[in-house]
């Protein structure tokens, strides 16, 4: 068959499956990650058919995903909050990187995958799903809540300690070696701190720059900057998708709520594909072996995120059921894990089975976590007591 006929072929039901399974996972109300990942094992090396044509298309297609889920994770804040959620959040913030990121590294260690190993897990297990908390909190009526803003400034923490995490992982993954590292951290810190403070100051002219009434000249001109700017700070060896998060960062007002709705259904296409991807690179025969690993990682830092959001809606002043249901918001593993984990893999440097345990346990996480937030309070009733669990505590 024509190469071209068969990668429009696999790709067309390929994107009509992805329709499916979100349809599905809407039904069931869980977020449509986990499915995707399934789809990508089922379809890709080991699976039950492999799909050849499409590798190609699809390794580019995860490139842009990543690059539009952090250019719209950016446009969530502005700088102003982020320096303000950063000063609310620090302690909480330090002490959910402690708890969460030594499970994963240790675990790597414990199974032989050395310090590259250990830090790719690490950031796996540290990072919480921004995507399905934030969709778990708005489908569970919580907006409103106490704990929403400190679950957020937590979330945001996350968000700019990854800005300072991907680089380093590149550079570590490269091997460019101890001095090249630093060179890389250094040149990374700059463009943060540049960008955050053009954000602050002139947010506004860069808003301008892309903005446009015209809603196809819009969406070019934001697609266009934000891939312009990954592939120049992946030039710079600072990673692409901090590039585009910053990006989102600096465009603000008006200008990113309207951003926001444009570039939605675009991210949601590329990303379910991005999911897809590495689930085709995964082989599913790796998966049982470490499956008992994964489960166990998935209880202790379900426990960590717990423990994290407890603490910190505690020092908010927020009564008892607040604080459970800050935590349970928290456990959900997804989008930055995979990428952390596809980052690694793509590099050669770290073993297959890391992948297979990153994928069974974004698995688990991004099924527990909304089951946990939606739970927790019957939980908390059922063995609490008598627990009066106020709307809005």
């Amino acid at each position: 068959m024509d190469p071209l006929a068969l990668t429009l072929i696999e790709l067309g039901a390929v994107v009509f499956c992805l329709g499916l399974l979100a349809r599905l996972a809407g039904r069931i109300g869980m977020s449509p990650i986990p499915l995707y990942l399934v789809g990508g094992l089922a379809f890709g090396a080991g699976g039950v058919v492999k799909l050849e044509g499409m590798q190609e298309f699809a390794h580019l297609s995860g490139e842009i995903g990543v690059i539009l889920l952090l250019l719209m994770l950016g446009l969530e804040y502005t700088a102003a909050e982020l320096f303000t959620g950063l000063r609310r959040s620090w302690q909480a913030g330090v002490l959910d990187l402690m708890l969460n990121f030594i499970p994963g590294a240790g675990l790597a260690l414990l199974l032989g995958w050395g310090l590259v190993g250990a830090m790719v897990m690490g950031g796996v297990t540290y990072i919480s799903s921004s995507g399905i908390a934030a969709k778990v909190i708005t489908d569970l009526g919580r907006v409103g809540n106490r704990e929403t803003p400190v679950v957020l400034s937590i979330l945001v923490f996350e968000d700019l300690a990854m800005a300072v995490y991907l680089p380093i992982l590149t550079a570590t993954l490269a091997g460019v070696g101890f001095l090249g590292g630093l060179t890389t951290v250094g040149i990374s810190l700059a463009v943060v701190t540049v960008v955050l403070m053009v954000a602050l100051r002139h947010g506004h002219r860069v808003s301008q720059a892309v903005h446009s009434e015209n809603s196809e000249v819009f969406l070019l001109n934001l697609l266009g900057a934000a891939l312009l700017v990954a592939g120049v700070a992946s030039a710079l060896q600072v990673s692409a998708a901090v590039g585009a998060f910053m990006l989102g960062i600096a465009i603000s007002g008006a200008t990113a709520h309207s951003a926001t709705r444009i570039l939605e259904p675009l991210r949601d296409l590329f990303a379910a594909i991005f999911f897809v991807a590495f689930g085709l690179n995964t082989d599913p025969t790796t998966i049982p072996p470490v499956f008992g690993w994964a489960l166990i990682l998935a209880v202790i830092t379900a426990t960590t995120k717990m423990l994290t959001g407890i603490w910190a809606a505690k020092r908010a002043g927020i009564a008892r059921p607040g604080r459970f249901r800050a935590g349970a918001a928290l456990i959900a593993r997804g989008e930055f894990s995979i990428v952390i984990a596809g980052l690694a893999v793509a590099s050669g440097v770290v073993p297959d089975e890391l992948a297979a345990l990153a994928t069974a346990y974004v698995l688990i996480m991004a099924i527990l976590g909304p089951l946990a937030a939606r739970y927790v309070e019957p939980a908390l009733k059922a063995f609490g007591g008598s627990v009066r669990l106020p709307a809005k505590a």
